[in-house]
């Protein structure tokens, strides 16, 4: 019984994925950050302008927000750390400043 559903299962084709860019988009950010609720992922993409960091306040340009459910949240996380570490491997290590703003999550 089980050489059946092995069988099977070998015998599925595996569908094709196609990639549709025709109505892509590009938008370049230097700022990101996420919030969650229960039922998704929220990310949320835009621009830093302000190069005085003497200034008390920083104003973000906010351009995209990305809704993922939790799954493809998940899925994507998986996929950008490997493509960060095969990155590190080819490129160097990337440094990061860490803020209180990348400390926290909302």
């Amino acid at each position: 019984m089980a050489k059946n559903s092995t069988t099977k299962a070998a015998e599925t084709p595996r569908q094709k994925i196609v990639w549709d860019d025709s109505k892509m988009s590009l938008n370049y950010a230097n700022v990101c950050n996420v919030s969650t609720t229960r039922e998704e992922f929220n990310l949320l993409f835009g621009t830093n302008q302000n190069w005085n960091t003497s200034k008390p306040e920083v104003l973000i340009e906010l351009s995209n927000r990305i809704v993922l459910n939790p799954s493809a949240a998940k899925r994507m996380s998986i996929l950008l750390a490997n493509a960060i570490q095969q990155y590190e491997e080819k490129v160097a290590p990337i440094k990061i400043e860490e803020t209180e703003t990348s400390k926290s999550v909302q």
